[in-house]
């Protein structure tokens, strides 16, 4: 009788810790409405099997750090706020680059990183004095550099950085997250972005 009890609760305790171990697994998806009727997750959800290591301080390990840090690399999110794609556009990044369809924005890889490297060029334009202005300066204890420039830009908007920069860091930006305009300063510099030429006028 003893063993028919102790088989049991044996049972029993294997069967818990299986329905906690399938709980703690699963992964935590935040769902938000798409007027795209797209499957959208906001940016917390963790999962690095697309991120791609190993490029150095190239222009791949300046787009490939910041997609990381957007969306860890995910080409179909839209976040809660309406950002979307692997880089997380907004609306008026997208209309700037003449880019009307989201739908077929976020389902194409090819059109979203030619839209992160058009973008990047045309901010290259717009920071242009900025760059040669403030390269290798330091403001609020970080080394100012163009990557960190264009990776600021990209966080919080040319208007952003070039007030951060022309008030020597009095004027601070973050994201709607509370990223800090220095974090993209600092973490996204000195990458060898020479290659990409700046453009006034971007084209997809």
């Amino acid at each position: 009788m003893n063993q028919f009890f102790k088989g049991i609760i044996s049972v029993v305790v294997l069967t818990i810790l299986f329905v906690v171990s399938v709980f703690y697994n699963q992964k935590s998806y935040h769902f938000t409405k798409s007027n795209d009727a797209i499957s959208t997750v906001h940016p917390t959800y963790v999962d690095d099997s697309q991120f791609i290591p190993g490029y150095g301080k190239s222009y791949i390990g300046f787009k490939e750090g910041i997609a990381f840090k957007e969306s860890r690399g995910k080409y179909s999110i839209v976040n809660s706020l309406g950002y979307m794609g692997k880089y997380q556009f907004g609306s008026n990044t997208l209309a700037s680059l003449k880019i009307k369809d989201t739908t077929r924005f976020l389902n194409s890889s090819k059109i979203q990183e030619k839209a992160f490297l058009e973008h990047v060029s045309r901010n290259k334009w717009l920071l242009k004095d900025e760059i040669e202005q403030y390269s290798g300066k330091t403001i609020r204890g970080v080394v100012i550099t163009e990557s960190g420039i264009l990776a600021a830009a990209h966080l919080a908007g040319v208007g952003s950085i070039k007030k951060f920069l022309h008030s020597n860091g009095k004027k601070r930006a973050k994201d709607a997250y509370g990223t800090k305009i220095e974090y993209y300063l600092r973490d996204f510099a000195d990458y060898d972005l020479s290659m990409i030429d700046a453009k006034q006028y971007p084209k997809m």
